[in-house]
């Protein structure tokens, strides 16, 4: 006689309507610098009785990098920053979660940001599942974190003759999502 586990297992995919990834680092170490982009996509798969089982998977369209000035994009975008014609995606795949109080998560997995990939551990909180009122369920996910831009290749900066840099080494990440999954 063989036995049959059933899993909860349910996948969500991304709204990108509804989410929006956001960073700021700071500018001649005195502001902050606040970005966003916008063309996200991802699903996150969670087991409902194994939530460490669960599996994250968020991709960037790097070319739709904005911080509300032009010039300062492009040169974002240019290879002294993101090289988006080179490197148009940043993904980020989960590799273990745990879970660290009710509804908040430490996600650790792989970042990939201009074709270098390294482990970063994001803080996250998920909210319940709740029906959709245009049919199927949806759940909200936030996750934050900071990198090191430089462990990515992005280097580029420029030494004040007042000391200092003019782009800080930090990124602070911010993801707001919203994740659909269809009815039974």
């Amino acid at each position: 006689m063989t036995q049959t586990t059933l899993t909860r297992t349910k996948t969500y995919t991304l709204d990108p309507a509804h989410s929006t990834a956001r960073f700021w680092v700071r500018h001649l170490m005195i502001a902050k610098v606040h970005g966003v982009i916008s063309g996200i996509s991802g699903t996150v798969s969670m087991d409902v009785d194994r939530p460490e089982a669960a599996s994250v998977a968020v991709e960037l369209d790097a070319s739709t990098l904005a911080t509300g000035q032009e010039q300062r994009d492009a040169h974002l975008k240019s290879p002294d920053f993101l090289d988006v014609e080179r490197f148009p995606t940043i993904a980020f795949h989960s590799k273990q979660i745990n879970q660290t109080g009710t509804g908040e998560y430490e996600l650790i997995g792989d970042l990939t940001i201009r074709g270098a990939t390294r482990e970063v551990v994001l803080n996250a909180e998920l909210t319940d599942e709740v029906a959709s009122p245009w049919g199927g369920y949806k759940i909200g996910a936030s996750a934050t974190g900071v990198i090191n831009r430089e462990d990515f290749g992005v280097t580029w900066n420029q030494i004040l003759e007042t000391g200092g840099v003019a782009v800080g080494k930090e990124v602070h990440l911010q993801i707001e999502a919203e994740l659909d999954r269809p009815a039974d």
